[in-house]
C-alpha cells in the first residue's frame, strides 16, 4: 500500500512541478529578484522549457537507452511552454466569471496573476472570479469606504495586482485547498467579508508594498 502511495505522489508531483515551476518562479522572479512583469514570466518560462527538456530525456532514453535529437526536444518544449503561456494569459472562460464585466476585466489582471489562476483552473474548474478592476467610487457603491491603496485599482505598471475569487456554496476543503495553492505560489491571500464572502488574493505592488 505505501509503495502505491509514494508512486502517486510521484506521479502527480511530475505532472504538477512544471506548472510549480512557471507559475511560482514567475513570482519569485518578479518579488525577489526585482525582474519586470513579463521578464518573470519570460524567466520563469525557460526554467519550465529547461525542466521540459530533461522530463523528455529522461523518458525517452528509458524507453529506447538513447538521449535522442536535443534540437527537437527543445523545440517540442518551447511549443507546449509558448502555447500553454499564450492561452493561461490571453484566454478566460465565461464560465469562470461572475458577469461578463468580470470577463473583460481579466487583462486588465497583472499577468502573472492571469497565469496563476488559469493554472489552478484545470484542477478547479467551478471557480469563481468575482471582481478584479475597480474605480474608488466602486466602493462607495457597495456602501463601503473608499480606499486609497487598493490594489483592485491599476497601478503604474498599468495592471490590476489583486482579484476575488468566490468561496460561497463551496466546501471549506476546497476553499482550504485553494487558498493553500495561492499561498504556496507565493500570493497574498486574506478571506473576508465586504459585500460577501470571498477570497482575496493580490501580488505585491512596488508602488504600495505595504497594500494586499
Amino acid at each position: 500500500m505505501k509503495a502505491i502511495f509514494y508512486f502517486i505522489f510521484r506521479i502527480i508531483l511530475l505532472l504538477s512541478l512544471p506548472f510549480i515551476c512557471l507559475v511560482r518562479g514567475a513570482v519569485y522572479l518578479y518579488e525577489q529578484q526585482n525582474y519586470g512583469s513579463w521578464n518573470s514570466i519570460f524567466g520563469a518560462a525557460l526554467i519550465t522549457t529547461f525542466l521540459l527538456i530533461v522530463y523528455m530525456i529522461f523518458f525517452y532514453g528509458r524507453m529506447t537507452g538513447k538521449v535522442g535529437s536535443l534540437k527537437r526536444k527543445l523545440w517540442l518544449a518551447l511549443i507546449l511552454v509558448i502555447g500553454y503561456g499564450v492561452h493561461a494569459l490571453y484566454f478566460f472562460s465565461d464560465q469562470n466569471a461572475k458577469h461578463t464585466s468580470v470577463q473583460k476585466e481579466f487583462t486588465s489582471l497583472h499577468p502573472i496573476l492571469r497565469l496563476s489562476i488559469s493554472t489552478i483552473i484545470h484542477l478547479d474548474e467551478g471557480l469563481i472570479m468575482t471582481d478584479a478592476n475597480r474605480q474608488p467610487e466602486d466602493y462607495r457603491k457597495m456602501g463601503l469606504k473608499s480606499k486609497k491603496n487598493s490594489l483592485h485599482y491599476k497601478q503604474k505598471n498599468g495592471y490590476v495586482h489583486a482579484f476575488d475569487v468566490r468561496v460561497k456554496n463551496r466546501s471549506w476543503i476546497r476553499n482550504g485547498l485553494l487558498q493553500l495553492y495561492f499561498k504556496a505560489m507565493g500570493f497574498n491571500t486574506l478571506r473576508h467579508g465586504g459585500t460577501g464572502d470571498h477570497l482575496h488574493i493580490s501580488l505585491t505592488s512596488r508602488d504600495r508594498p505595504w497594500a494586499i
